[in-house]
């Protein structure tokens, strides 16, 4: 089944509900909701791209953000969001591996595509050509799917450097949004949905359980994250719910406290894609109330690994609480997980092993990468890369990555790819880049540079080059010069030594 006809069910039930919203404004009912996407759908069609065709969103978010995902739905085709903070070349890269022929986009986004020659269709939403898109025909009811047909592709990038396209497909999508119901959270069509976080990750899956009950679809006039004005629409519509970063959940806390508000209208706050501090949550179960839930998944089982209940969040008369508060939830009902050794048989409770799920949330595979999918699903089961225990309960504590990645605001960072820009100036001969914990952030990132004979680490010149290349976010904030990286017998430099040197320069 096509995961829009959710959307084209509602329409048609209840065509008059308010459903997309920029700030305290409405900008759409159900009805146009439907429209416009089976519009974007037919111009699609028209254009050639079908069932099956990639079509890119690199747009931050704006109500035509959920337009134009839905509509790509509408006509069969694949959506491949794209995160916002890519820099172009990044963004450019991801179009052409997955073969997009057309990608929306957001102004500044637009440009950033045209400064390094994207070869792509652009259509900028707020520009005439949309325009014209939305006084066209609309596809009459969404395009047939099989369940195991791609509906998303999306890319996350691999130890190698180089991003990976998850294939999710209508069944995964489907899949997780009837878990968050059973196993998360309840929706109804008294609730509204708050789009802060970027829509091209876990925010933007969460549209689905809010459109198949006909909720209310909010983007923040800011675009994204915003403090006090998340507060403030808040308090306006009621019965919020809402995507967070753990780093987000802090600094909402210290906001609150600061401005001297307790949420009101916060109903629900998933926080997931980061570690979060204990300490960080007990505050702001304090500041806000019983209002967060916990969320544990990878873009290969999107939001469907574990979940940790509200209950279990603000809960602190079981003699285990702590514990239960620093895990990261049980199985969610479509999947079953354990902690699997080397060999990948199930270890016994308590033991450290990796975490490994398979069930209906699980990914198809990596887009046109056999190789990787081969290496990441195994007997049926999806190898996470994240090391973790199942205590007695079913509760899983994850202890770190089997992998060096960086989660920096909720944000995943890869040292390869750091390297690698750094590494193309003649004079930089070596460099490890590792994460420092941070206080707001979780972690930050730091590189560690070999220099040329003769040549001094110059800071500017290797943010300049970082900053032409890759995502803002993913530059150092910090080098340090080194005569020489740590090595084992191998070769390989001892990331934990560089991780030693940070904590004794804390």
């Amino acid at each position: 089944m096509n995961i829009a006809e959710y959307l084209y069910r509602i329409a048609q039930i209840n065509p008059a509900r308010e459903a997309v919203f920029l700030g305290e404004t409405c900008v759409a009912d159900y009805a146009q909701f439907s429209r416009q996407a089976r519009q974007v759908a037919a111009f699609l069609k028209a254009e050639g791209v079908g069932k099956g065709a990639p079509v890119g969103i690199f747009m931050k978010n704006l109500p035509e953000y959920l337009v134009v995902q839905y509509g790509i739905w509408m006509a069969g085709a694949i959506a491949v969001p794209i995160n916002a903070k890519l820099h172009g070349r990044e963004a450019e890269w991801i179009i052409g591996n997955a073969e997009a022929q057309i990608v929306f986009t957001s102004p500044e986004l637009t440009a950033a595509l045209q400064d390094v020659g994207c070869a792509a269709r652009l259509i900028d939403v707020t520009g005439p050509e949309y325009a014209a898109i939305l006084e066209g025909e609309a596809l009459a009811q969404p395009e047939s799917c099989a369940a195991d047909d791609v509906a998303w592709l999306f890319y996350t990038s691999g130890t190698t450097g180089r991003p990976k396209g998850v294939m999710m497909t209508h069944r995964m999508l489907r899949s997780m949004a009837l878990c968050y119901f059973v196993d998360a959270d309840q929706v109804s069509d008294k609730d509204t949905i708050l789009y802060a976080a970027p829509m091209s990750h876990g925010a933007g899956i969460y549209s689905v359980m809010h459109v198949m009950v006909g909720a209310r679809h909010v983007c923040p006039p800011s675009g994204g994250f915003d403090e006090a004005e998340i507060f403030e629409l808040a308090a306006h519509f009621g019965n919020v719910h809402m995507f967070a970063a753990p780093t987000m959940v802090k600094r909402m806390t210290l906001a609150a406290k600061a401005a001297g508000v307790r949420g009101e209208g916060l109903r629900s706050i998933v926080y997931a894609g980061g570690p979060m501090y204990n300490a960080d949550i007990i505050e702001a179960v304090e500041q806000f109330g019983p209002v967060f839930l916990q969320i544990y998944g990878q873009g290969e089982c999107p939001m469907g690994i574990t979940a940790l209940s509200r209950h279990d969040v603000s809960d602190r008369s079981h003699p285990r609480w702590r514990a239960r508060l620093g895990s990261v939830g049980r199985a969610q009902s479509a999947v079953e997980v354990k902690i699997g050794g080397a060999d990948g048989k199930e270890l016994a409770r308590g033991e450290v092993g990796e975490i490994m799920v398979r069930g209906d949330t699980v990914m198809r595979g990596y887009w046109k990468n056999p190789e990787a999918t081969a290496k990441t699903l195994v007997n049926g089961w999806l190898l996470t890369g994240d090391m973790g225990n199942m205590d007695e309960d079913g509760y899983i504590t994850m202890h770190d990555r089997s992998k060096d990645m960086i989660i920096t605001g909720g944000s995943n960072v890869y040292p390869r790819e750091v390297e690698e820009v750094l590494l193309e100036l003649p004079d930089v001969e070596e460099v490890s880049v590792v994460g420092r914990a941070h206080p707001e952030w979780g972690e930050d990132v730091v590189a560690f540079v070999v220099m040329a004979d003769g040549a001094e680490l110059d800071r500017a010149r290797l943010d300049a080059q970082c900053l032409e290349n890759i995502a803002r976010f993913k530059r150092p904030k910090d080098y340090y010069a080194l005569s020489e990286l740590p090595k084992n017998n191998y070769g390989k430099v001892l990331k934990t030594e560089l991780r030693a040197m940070l904590e004794e320069k804390a």
